[in-house]
């Protein structure tokens, strides 16, 4: 399979990183506008999580500045989209019209509309179309997602869903709400995307929290309202500017015991009611090469991406902007059409 990664910040550091461990993989294509980045220099990419940026030979591959290039390069197959947001939609509509099949990082994009358009055209196309919800690919969630499926949590009373780091420092769009969504859609989608993922859709949704995205502060906490399950929440967000953690966690209760995970912890560990405390699985697999591999493997089938649809990616973005919008209405309970 012959990939070109676009944008070569972090994300698009990481994704290089994975892809050079797949078999039968090869990329032929990176795009960026910034030179030092497309001469292989990422040594001073940083992130939230990961190791530090590193330098890359790029002298057998293709180097395009612009999107129009590396999208109607005849010789990529896929592509690896890991630009700004608001660049997500554009990019993802001219691989697609130039036959490309697409994976593109979270956010999917900035509006329902703009998602709609991405599944629709890939649809026409006959092209897989997957956004890079890496959650769905770690350890921790993996198995709360199997303890529901079996049924050893028995029947869900409260799930809670928290996420939260400084403001990012690797780009000045992140500031800009029209170019990221801010800092809760961008962070905290992923969240939201999990509770889909779990728990479907919700029925309604309240948030309340602050923004003000110029001191680095975008914090929320959300409810969604599910039939039978007493509490869902999904909280977190930027903190300020500066130096504090990154962190992840969930705790969820069941009639038949908890579950607790937190990134800053011992890994995700069951509590039965009644019983002994239990760990659960975690292979140490790197989440970012287990989701670019599924993805690469619904390519080769030309299979659409089933544990991973877009059309799931497309009602992360509704809710989390719906969130979004009732925080703005000071906490006001806001139905959720899906």
């Amino acid at each position: 399979m012959r990939v070109a990664v676009l944008g070569l910040g972090f994300m698009g550091s990481t994704h290089l990183k994975a892809l050079r461990r797949i078999p039968d993989v090869q990329v032929v294509a990176v795009m960026d506008q910034d030179e030092q980045r497309l001469s292989g220099d990422l040594s001073s990419i940083q992130g939230n999580i990961g190791g530090p940026g590193e330098r890359f030979d790029f002298s057998a591959m293709k180097r395009y500045r612009t999107i129009e290039e590396v999208t109607a390069d005849p010789d990529v197959e896929a592509v690896d989209i890991c630009l700004p947001t608001y660049l997500h939609a554009p990019a993802t509509l001219a691989a697609l019209r130039n036959g490309k099949h697409v994976l593109v990082e979270k956010p999917m994009a900035l509006d329902g509309a703009a998602c709609d358009e991405m599944i629709a055209e890939a649809r026409r196309a006959g092209r897989v179309l997957m956004v890079a919800q890496v959650l769905r690919f770690i350890p921790p969630y993996q198995a709360l997602r199997e303890l529901l499926r079996q049924g050893r949590l028995g029947a869900v009373r409260s799930a809670f869903f928290r996420r939260r780091c400084a403001a990012p420092s690797w780009g000045p769009w992140e500031f800009d709400a029209s170019k990221s969504g801010g800092g809760v859609f961008d962070l905290l989608i992923h969240d939201v995307d999990m509770c889909l993922h779990l728990f479907g859709a919700p029925r309604s949704v309240r948030a309340t929290g602050y923004e003000d995205l110029r001191q680095g502060i975008d914090v929320i906490l959300a409810e969604l309202e599910y039939p039978g399950i007493g509490l869902v929440a999904v909280t977190g967000g930027w903190h300020h500017l500066g130096q504090y953690p990154f962190s992840m966690e969930y705790t969820v209760v069941g009639d038949g015991g908890s579950v607790e995970y937190s990134s800053a912890g011992e890994g995700a560990v069951l509590y039965p009611a009644g019983g002994a405390k239990e760990g659960l699985p975690s292979d140490g697999s790197d989440w970012y090469q287990a989701e670019i591999e599924y993805f690469i493997e619904c390519c080769r089938k030309n299979a659409w991406p089933d544990f991973c649809p877009p059309e799931e990616s497309a009602a992360a973005v509704k809710l989390t902007l719906l969130m979004v919008e009732s925080r703005r209405r000071g906490g006001e309970r806001l139905a959720f059409s899906g």
